[in-house]
């Protein structure tokens, strides 16, 4: 099957074409066909199965044949959780859209709201938005809703993980009543059917990968190593094995940091993103990263949802996520659309019981290495755990999800604030809040 036989009309298969595509991925085969029909929509697939596209093109090719929108109106809203994956969608719309009469724009915090709101004004075909921004948008009088056609959710699990369903309940109750909604998820978890009960009619589902599975294309591995030698065991594989470009994870946005500034003494270029970093500076370390004039990226999980870089080889869990589905998550930035990705974890004495939940969910025993040099310590033992926490790190017993986790500082910057519900933001407490 190829673009031609989905019904799309000549100006997107042109500009498909140039994006250098000429099959369809299986969530497109299914996504396409259904979106054009005007129903609703609910879509589970792994990341990097090309599902961006699976609701963009069908969603251009439906306003193509509509009227205009009025001042300040929107006829197709996509929200999404971060600013990254708003960029992203964003960059899939403008690109696909190139031979066609539709406005479209991009939205998020930690920019300024001026730009955003004079490109609203004259109304837009697709807004592309986080949920803080735009609510805050819409009560000052800068954005109409009530002329929307097509809601997209787009990451809605990872919504739902950064506390956005009370802004999503905020926005929906704007929207007319009679819309089309498309759905679109890493998995079909048990909040997001909850979601999609109260908010699709009669929808089209469609599963393209098993829940919770990891992509064939993505070799897995394990090195067990002490948690005083992983910096410099990552450091030893990076230039062994000569890895050009690295997506590693950790758990905080310090963590984040300091790593970077470690692997950068030791003539390895690497820089971090996370949510206390301004935009402009995550989008140079974007660009960088992308077009291979920086080594390795450091990220938090919320910095890097929505991240896509074709086939980006390697992905380096520095520590393992206290919930294992991030896990799936993580790996699945490698091995994308078919190609072929390592990701590689570094595991000590305290990251046991972690690997463990990890390897139940996806359902295999992922190998165990240990590098010449980097041998653990066998009489190691965790450490012990104070006031919920284990040796400075939090604790898996007693820390929620990732997502709320990074969100969780109040000194972040300016920067970070749209990546908070907008009830959240609005919080305050009469006496001085504690440094966390």
């Amino acid at each position: 099957m190829s673009f031609t036989d989905l019904g799309l009309r000549a100006e997107l298969l042109r500009a498909v074409e140039e994006q250098g595509y000429s099959t369809p991925t299986p969530i497109q085969r299914q996504a396409i066909p259904a979106v054009l029909k005007g129903g609703d929509l609910l879509a589970s697939a792994q990341t990097g199965t090309g599902k961006t596209a699976g609701f963009t093109l069908p969603l251009l090719q439906r306003l193509s044949a509509g009227g205009r929108p009025g001042a300040r109106q929107i006829r197709a809203l996509v929200l999404t959780p971060t600013r990254e994956l708003a960029a992203q969608v964003g960059d899939n719309v403008a690109a696909y859209s190139r031979y066609l009469k539709l406005r479209s724009h991009v939205i998020f915090g930690g920019v300024g709201a001026q730009p955003q709101i004079d490109a609203i004004r004259p109304g837009l075909d697709i807004l592309i938005a986080t949920p803080g921004r735009l609510l805050d948008l819409h009560q000052q009088g800068h954005v109409d809703l009530s002329r929307v056609e097509t809601l997209v959710l787009d990451e809605a699990d990872r919504m739902l993980d950064m506390g956005f369903i009370h802004d999503i309940k905020k926005l929906l109750r704007l929207l007319p009543a009679s819309r089309q909604n498309l759905l679109f998820s890493a998995t079909f978890s048990d909040e997001i059917q909850q979601l999609a009960n109260g908010l699709l009619d009669r929808p089209t589902m469609i599963e393209v990968a098993r829940r919770n599975t990891t992509a064939e294309t993505v070799d897995q591995a394990i090195y067990r190593v002490d948690r005083e030698k992983k910096r410099d065991l990552l450091a030893h594989l990076i230039k062994q094995h000569q890895w050009y470009q690295v997506l590693v994870f950790t758990r905080t946005k310090h963590g984040a940091n300091r790593l970077a500034e470690q692997l950068d003494k030791q003539a390895i270029p690497a820089m971090a993103i996370h949510g206390n970093k301004s935009q402009s500076a995550r989008t140079r370390a974007l660009s960088a990263f992308k077009d291979g004039s920086l080594q390795v990226l450091v990220a938090t999980d919320i910095a890097a949802r929505g991240l896509d870089i074709n086939e980006l080889p390697h992905v380096v869990n520095f520590e393992l996520p206290n919930v294992a589905e991030d896990y799936v998550h993580r790996i699945g930035r490698t091995g994308r659309a078919g190609s072929e990705g390592q990701a590689v974890s570094l595991v000590c004495v305290d990251e046991h019981g972690l690997l463990r939940n990890i390897e139940k969910l996806i359902k295999r025993d992922l190998p165990k290495h240990i590098e010449p040099g980097f041998e653990p310590d066998p009489n190691a033992k965790p450490e012990p755990i104070e006031n919920g926490r284990r040796g400075g790190r939090q604790s898996p017993r007693n820390t929620p999800r990732q997502g709320k986790t990074e969100g969780g500082n109040r000194n972040d910057n300016q920067q970070r604030r749209d990546d908070k519900p907008a009830q959240q933001r609005r919080r305050r407490r009469p006496q001085r809040s504690r440094q966390a």
